[in-house]
């Protein structure tokens, strides 16, 4: 049986990070026997990160990408009924999620005072509290430098909502009145989107971001399909 290595639930989702929750949809899609196995820290992870899967021989594979590939070479296509060309946007999209839309959400969790405050507490609870508050400011800090040089961080919340608006807005239009982006199944766009989505609206503090998804009843409509039909 596969073991999946992920963050724990939290906030109603899956887990904390839209990485590992796509990584368990993925699975629950593929129709693979699997068990999941929290963690706290990644560090011994190959790659020192989360998700991970370990296979019945021991060998680890991290990466929600890397995941994603082991299943398809075990049989699963994940996008069997798509065109060449649909594949190619599929590929658009998932970039997007996760290389642009996942930014926001982070400087929502980490970047926001009220959110850092609960986020602190969920995601290093098990920390002794001395310990605690030592390692998360640096973490905190670590994530705030990464975000300034990216330019995310030195821009205002209305900026960021600008420049996040028309990822939202190209998601609305690939929907159109599919159920997915693709139609009428989740494919492994529907995966990683609806994942990024379902995470920014469960912000622990409502900020204009999550209201931004939440608000909205295509976007908010189809984050929740996506995880009822990869549960």
């Amino acid at each position: 049986m596969i073991t999946l290595y992920t963050f724990p639930s939290g906030f109603g989702q899956f887990s904390y990070s839209p990485f590992c929750t796509k990584a368990g949809w993925l699975l629950n899609l593929s129709g693979v026997p699997w068990a999941r196995k929290d963690m706290h820290d990644p560090r011994k992870m190959p790659l020192g990160k989360l998700p991970a899967i370990g296979l019945p021989d021991g060998e680890v594979i991290p990466d929600s990408d890397n995941i994603r590939s082991y299943l398809e070479q075990q049989g699963h296509d994940f996008d069997v009924d798509l065109s060449a060309r649909n594949k190619a946007v599929s590929r658009a999209f998932i970039r997007m999620a996760e290389e642009h839309i996942y930014f926001h959400q982070v400087m929502d969790r980490w970047g926001d005072e009220a959110n850092w405050a609960v986020i602190r507490k969920e995601y290093f609870g098990f920390l002794p509290a001395p310990l605690r508050g030592l390692i998360t400011a640096k973490l905190r800090k670590d994530s705030m430098s990464a975000m300034h040089r990216m330019g995310l961080g030195r821009m205002t919340v209305q900026q960021r909502l600008e420049r996040v608006k028309p990822d939202f807005q190209a998601i609305s239009d690939q929907l159109d009145a599919r159920a997915f982006l693709f139609g009428d199944t989740p494919s492994v766009a529907d995966a990683s989107v609806g994942a990024n989505l379902g995470a920014i609206m469960a912000g622990p503090v409502s900020t204009p971001l999550s209201r931004r998804i939440s608000d909205d009843p295509v976007l908010s409509a189809y984050a929740t399909r996506c995880a009822d039909a990869t549960d």
